[in-house]
């Protein structure tokens, strides 16, 4: 195992390892558990009861953080015509149908995110075994198949988030900036988590919502309780 920084050991000293913290506790802890000199980005990580292998236990979505993500996202749009004026009139970053889908598949990746409209889906379906492995396939279930192409693009460079749950039965979702403050971290958590307690299969047996973890990218991890959390979730 690596020999952990100093600024790490001096993070990780602040954490009770023991303790399961309430959500607004661990909202005013995770920045101050900054290791590196740029502003890290602030991750959540959920373990669900359920076994992805399972088609009706496959847990995916997408959320607009209602402070944004605090990344500026490049978006690409698959679209023809008044679609694609349409998707350059919201911001897109890179609008095209069979040119863009040459470029992509000559090399082309500069783009955090992508969309399409349901007719270039012949042409994108063949981007699959590239698109796929970098989590850049549009996809109809979370909204990144659609003519309303204009609302996607806005709603991805306002801070949308995807999220699918891993073999593991885990679900890894940015929710913010170690410089936000603990209020906006708090409602962009709270944001994720509604939207998972929503989405609870009902095939999924026993306890849902399993453990929460929050952390910087490099910084340790704090522990939050589950059923606090979800009480969080369901007053709201």
């Amino acid at each position: 195992m690596a020999k952990r920084s100093k600024k790490y050991r001096e993070a990780a000293a602040k954490v009770d390892r023991q303790r399961r913290y309430s959500l607004q506790e661990a909202c005013a802890l995770v920045p101050g558990l900054v290791c590196a000199k740029y502003d890290e980005s602030v991750d959540i990580a959920v373990r669900l009861g359920v076994n992805p292998k399972y088609a009706d236990q496959m847990v995916r979505g997408a959320v607009v953080m209602p402070h944004g993500t605090g990344k500026s996202l490049r978006v690409a749009v698959f679209a023809k015509g008044d679609k694609a004026n349409e998707a350059r009139e919201a911001g897109a970053d890179v609008v095209g149908a069979d040119d863009l889908a040459e470029r992509i598949q000559g090399g082309f990746f500069d783009f955090d995110a992508a969309v399409a409209t349901p007719d270039m889906m012949g042409v994108v379906g063949r981007l699959g075994r590239v698109l796929g492995p970098r989590g850049l396939m549009p996809n109809p279930k979370v909204g990144t198949v659609t003519f309303d192409v204009a609302k996607a693009v806005r709603e991805l460079k306002a801070g949308r988030v995807e999220f699918r749950v891993e073999k593991a039965g885990i679900v890894h979702a940015p929710v913010g900036r170690a410089s936000f403050t603990p209020q906006r971290l708090y409602e962009n958590i709270l944001a994720v988590m509604d939207l998972l307690v929503k989405l609870k299969p009902a095939s999924a047996k026993g306890t849902y919502v399993r453990s929460i973890a929050v952390s910087t990218t490099k910084g340790p991890s704090v522990r939050l309780d589950p059923a606090e959390v979800v009480g969080q979730v369901t007053k709201a």
